[in-house]
């Protein structure tokens, strides 16, 4: 079962990254690393580990990737929540980091986080090609991906007019597309392979995970979710789902699935776990 899989990645993601840094003084922001990096879905990890799989590349031999990608995707959802930014007190139904400690340690971790996710992808046993990506996580995490998404979004809170659906798609292929790019393609980089249908793949799944996630904060149960939700629509926000109705989104995430699935067919059933994401992607709770 796809759960049980997920469930096993989790649980070895969250030990590769307790001991990388279990040897780090005792200090607020390394507790406060260590608070951001508990929990969560890890389906980006998940995507790494089966992506190397697809190209015979075994789980131990690039769990420094996977944990990587999580250890970036923790720097960004506490630089998301503090009060400059999208201003969250609650994260995985705990608080924000700069609720527990303050903004600066908030900051900080976040910035120990992100250079964490780049040491983590140079340890040797990712092979001769690490450094290919390192070049894939810095584009994926910076001007051109996540910190350009979360500039649009910030730019969208104050524009004249609500976004249109193609700038919401363009912003949100930044934000959280570019780095499940990252993930799904970094098995094919790391083995020096063509990367184009796990970009596809990517690309589908990206933006359906967005949607899902717009569908969730209008019609999810926030125990579930872990957060505050219909933040965005209290504030004004333009959304898929605002953009297109409920109905028409989750139509919408169902067609990207459909894609998502078709990119894997050079696979055959070696991608089965991968199209088991895709749908896990808009079939999930929280």
């Amino acid at each position: 079962m796809f759960e049980e899989r997920l469930r096993r990645v989790q649980s070895k993601v969250q030990e590769a990254l307790d001991d990388a840094l279990a040897f780090h003084a005792e200090l607020p922001v390394i507790h406060a690393m260590r608070y951001a990096l508990q929990g969560g879905k890890r389906l980006r990890a998940l995507l790494v580990i089966e992506s190397a799989r697809l190209h015979g590349i075994h789980e131990p031999d690039v769990m420094p990737a996977a944990a990587a990608v999580e250890a970036l995707h923790a720097y960004s959802l506490i630089h998301d929540d503090l009060p400059a930014m999208d201003d969250d007190a609650l994260r995985r139904g705990q608080p924000t980091v700069h609720v527990k400690w303050d903004d600066a340690t908030a900051i900080l971790a976040g910035d120990a986080l992100q250079t964490f996710a780049f040491e983590l992808c140079c340890d040797p046993i990712l092979g001769a090609r690490r450094i290919e990506l390192v070049a894939a996580l810095a584009k994926a995490s910076g001007a051109e991906g996540m910190v350009l998404g979360q500039a649009l979004d910030i730019a969208a809170e104050t524009a004249p007019q609500p976004l249109t659906l193609e700038e919401i798609t363009r912003l949100q292929a930044a934000k959280t597309g570019a780095l499940i790019t990252f993930a799904a393609t970094s098995g094919a980089i790391l083995a020096g392979a063509d990367t184009r249908p796990l970009t596809a793949y990517a690309k589908a799944l990206g933006l359906a995970f967005q949607i899902a996630d717009d569908i969730l904060d209008v019609a999810g149960d926030p125990k579930k979710a872990g957060k505050k939700l219909g933040k965005d629509a209290a504030a004004g926000k333009a959304t898929f789902v605002s953009l297109l109705g409920l109905e028409a989104a989750k139509k919408r995430a169902a067609a990207l699935i459909q894609e998502a699935e078709a990119a894997l067919l050079p696979y055959g059933d070696r991608a089965n776990t991968l199209r088991d994401a895709a749908r896990f992607v808009i079939s999930r709770e929280m």
